[in-house]
């Protein structure tokens, strides 16, 4: 992912970096603010309005009067990805240190490591993760993700910029916005 920071090249945005940053993290602070864990049902909704704000926010900032066009052409980039909570780990009492036998093979040594589900810890019906749950699954169950993107512009006045929207972490989930922008004249 493309840093939070300045870049290094020559472009200039079409706001200040840090008014970026504020209009990414409003935009996700607004979208998000009723969610305490990640519900998939919902993730269209809260990619739309992401962009929408964050759209709405650059249009406006940066065309100097309504009679005149946009100087800047946007395009935007959200991205929700859920927090990996293996279902074994999720669900059950930690594993025991007991080791499966020499002689396993590895679908069976997997299966023995894995403790059993008690009905203390069944997974909630709305998706979210039960007490229980959240205390086995801190430290672990993160998806890797990495995301490039390339153009070919106007280095000087066109430029993309990446966001992570660290708050929404402890919902059990990564935020990730880019916006890319490309001068008009």
């Amino acid at each position: 992912m493309a840093s939070e920071k300045a870049p290094a090249t020559t472009m200039t945005p079409p706001v200040p970096y840090s008014r970026l940053k504020q209009i990414a993290y409003d935009a996700c602070k607004t979208a998000l603010e009723k969610a305490d864990h990640y519900d998939h049902a919902k993730t269209e909704t809260w990619n739309t309005n992401i962009i929408n704000s964050i759209l709405r926010s650059l249009i406006s900032e940066t065309t100097p009067s309504p009679s005149t066009p946009p100087t800047y052409k946007y395009a935007v980039n959200s991205t929700i990805i859920q927090h990996l909570i293996p279902s074994a780990v999720s669900r059950a009492s930690p594993p025991t240190d007991s080791k499966p036998p020499a002689t396993a093979t590895p679908a069976e040594q997997s299966a023995s490591a894995s403790a059993s589900v008690s009905d203390g810890d069944a997974v909630k019906g709305d998706g979210a993760p039960s007490a229980s749950q959240q205390t086995v699954s801190k430290g672990v169950g993160r998806r890797g993700m990495h995301s490039a993107t390339g153009a070919y512009w106007n280095n000087e006045k066109d430029g993309m910029w990446s966001f992570k929207y660290e708050e929404a972490a402890g919902r059990g989930m990564d935020v990730v916005v880019s916006i890319i922008w490309i001068a008009v004249a």
